[in-house]
């Protein structure tokens, strides 16, 4: 029988991987971030389109999305069922929380790329391989300014610096599945980077790009 602190887990990590932040504060002032700059609903856009202070705060709750059900709701779930895999647990509440973001529910399945969401969990689920990851996304940016650029090699360097930490294996494979749908999520910035059409920080670019348009996931 599958046990309720699983299920419990994964239902309330994804809804609340569904709050569709960006589309909500992008709304509140009047904009439909899902038709403007990249069409994406994560805090990248949100900073190109509306600036630094919605920006940073997108940012922070997608980011508190990620860790919040795994440093709040594990406790409460195991309490619910004394039986379940405390590890197992975490790791449902960090891809159903990840799940909910990338693909949420409210906005017809259609949501951001994951990457402050998954920041944010694996924070909480385990933070040693995020540092690794963390570090990598710095540099590669500080050298690149491409924020896309950066997320996709730190997707590559999660999993690895799990690997290389001895992690259990269920850990080491939530850290190649998180990286791997990062990955999938950033296909669209992949091919711009290939073609040498991707954009910079602080680059400026019409909104009405229809090759950005075309990111929108």
């Amino acid at each position: 029988m599958l046990s309720t602190a699983y299920l419990c887990a994964a239902l309330v990590a994804y809804f609340i991987g569904s709050i569709p932040t960006g589309y909500l504060v992008a709304k509140a002032k009047g904009v439909d971030i899902r038709s403007v700059g990249s069409g994406n609903i994560g805090a990248t856009n949100v900073f190109r389109i509306l600036g630094k202070g919605p920006g940073i705060f997108v940012l922070l709750v997608d980011a508190l999305k990620g860790f919040g059900p795994i440093f709040w709701l594990a406790p409460m779930c195991l309490r619910a069922d004394a039986t379940a895999n405390p590890e197992w647990v975490r790791i449902i509440l960090c891809v159903g929380a990840i799940l909910g973001h990338n693909f949420t529910c409210w906005l017809r399945f259609k949501g951001g790329k994951g990457i402050a969401t998954s920041t944010g969990a694996f924070l909480a689920l385990t933070p040693a391989p995020l540092g690794i990851a963390f570090v990598t996304w710095v540099v590669v940016f500080a050298l690149s300014r491409y924020v896309s650029l950066a997320s996709v090699i730190s997707a590559f360097a999660l999993p690895i610096g799990a690997w290389c930490l001895g992690l259990s294996l269920p850990l080491k494979i939530v850290t190649i599945v998180a990286g791997a749908l990062a990955v999938l999520k950033h296909r669209g910035n992949i091919q711009r980077l290939l073609a040498g059409t991707e954009t910079r920080v602080g680059e400026k670019k019409a909104v009405e790009n229809s090759e950005e348009q075309e990111e929108a996931k």
